[in-house]
C-alpha cells in the first residue's frame, strides 16, 4: 500500500435540506353559522447555502425549523386555505423570497377531507335547535396530497390522493396469460377487480406569467374521471385498467400532463363451499390483504417527458 493510497479521500456535502415536517393546522372559516374546515399535514423542506452549518455548525444562513412552524399557523391565519396547492404556493414563495440563503423550497401537504352532518328533518329536531351547519364528520375515502416546489423562477406542482379503495364486482376478466411449470392460478372470465388507488398528477402550469389552474375543481374532475373510468371499463387486466383512468385524466383535464398510479390487487378468492354441499356461484369470497399483485405505470400527454418520480413512496 502506498502512502497516497492512505491518505483519507476528500469528502464533500452532497444534496441537503431541512425544514419542519408534519405541521397539523385546521383552519375553520365562519361565515356566518355556517362553517368551513381545511385540515392540513403541512411539510416544509429547503434547501441553498447551507454548506457552513454542516461544516463548521454556523447557524448564520439557518432560519429555525420552529420559524417554519409557525409560518405554517401565521399564514394560515393571514392567507386562509383556499386549498392545499395554493397554500403551498403562498408558502413556498415566502420561504425564497424571503431569505437569501434559501434557494428552493419544497411543501408537501396531506388533506384530511371532512364532511357537514346531514341533520334529521324539522319534524323530527328537538325542540328549539336550528339547523345545523357546524358538525362534520371525517370522510374516509382518500387522503389528498400536494407537493409544491419552487426555485424563485420555476413551479412543479404534483398533485394526487392516496386509500381510495374501489371494488367492480363484475365485468372484469383474467385470462390467456403465460403460464409455466409453477403456473397454478385458473383462468377468470367473472371477477372482482379491487383496488387501492394511489395516484399522483403533475399540472403543466410552471410560471407565475401563466393562468394557474382552479385547484379545487381540479382536484374534484380529476378524482371524477378516474373513478368513472374505473367503473367504465370492462377490464381484462387491471393494467388495461389503469391505462384507461390515467388517459380519461390527460384527455379531459387539460391542465395535467402526466399522471402515474400505484394499483395493488387486492385479491377475492372465491371460497370452496363443496365440503359443506353448497355451491358458491360468485358470492362467496375471501379477501386476501396479502401477498398481492402491485401494477404501476405512468400516463403522459404525448410530447411530454416524465418528471413524477418511478417510486412515489416518497412523494
Amino acid at each position: 500500500m502506498t502512502a497516497d493510497s492512505a491518505r483519507p479521500r476528500p469528502v464533500v456535502l452532497g444534496q441537503n435540506q431541512y425544514g419542519k415536517a408534519e405541521n397539523r393546522v385546521v383552519r375553520i372559516t365562519r361565515d356566518g353559522d355556517t362553517h368551513h374546515i381545511k385540515d392540513l399535514n403541512v411539510s416544509v423542506a429547503l434547501s441553498g447555502d447551507m454548506e457552513d452549518v454542516h461544516y463548521s455548525g454556523s447557524n448564520a444562513h439557518v432560519l429555525p425549523t420552529d420559524t417554519t412552524k409557525n409560518t405554517v399557523y401565521a399564514f394560515a391565519k393571514e392567507h386562509g386555505i383556499e386549498s392545499a396547492e395554493q397554500f403551498g404556493i403562498h408558502l413556498a414563495r415566502h420561504f425564497v423570497t424571503s431569505q437569501e440563503p434559501i434557494e428552493m423550497a419544497r411543501i408537501r401537504i396531506e388533506e384530511y377531507a371532512w364532511e357537514r352532518i346531514a341533520t334529521s328533518d324539522a319534524n323530527s329536531r328537538f325542540i328549539g335547535a336550528d339547523e345545523v351547519k357546524h358538525s362534520f364528520v371525517r370522510r374516509g375515502q382518500e387522503t389528498r396530497t400536494t407537493q409544491i416546489t419552487f426555485d424563485g423562477e420555476t413551479w412543479q406542482v404534483v398533485s394526487g390522493l392516496k386509500d381510495l379503495v374501489v371494488m367492480n364486482s363484475t365485468h372484469s376478466e383474467f385470462w390467456g396469460y403465460v403460464k409455466d411449470e409453477y403456473t397454478t392460478l385458473k383462468e377468470a372470465h367473472d371477477r372482482i377487480l379491487a383496488t387501492e388507488v394511489s395516484a399522483r398528477w403533475r399540472f403543466n402550469w410552471t410560471g407565475d406569467e401563466e393562468r394557474m389552474p382552479n385547484w379545487e375543481k381540479s382536484y374534484e374532475q380529476t378524482r371524477k374521471h378516474m373513478l368513472q373510468a374505473f367503473a367504465e371499463t370492462y377490464s381484462l387486466s387491471l393494467q388495461q385498467t389503469l391505462y384507461q383512468m390515467g388517459s380519461r385524466v390527460i384527455n379531459s383535464r387539460s391542465e395535467i400532463d402526466e399522471i402515474r398510479f400505484s394499483l395493488p390487487n387486492k385479491h377475492h378468492f372465491l371460497v370452496d363451499l363443496e365440503p359443506f354441499g353448497l355451491k358458491n356461484d360468485n358470492e362467496v369470497y375471501f379477501a386476501a390483504d396479502r401477498p398481492y399483485g402491485l401494477i404501476e405505470a405512468t400516463v403522459l400527454r404525448d410530447g411530454t417527458e416524465p418528471q413524477i418520480p418511478v417510486d412515489m413512496t416518497n412523494l
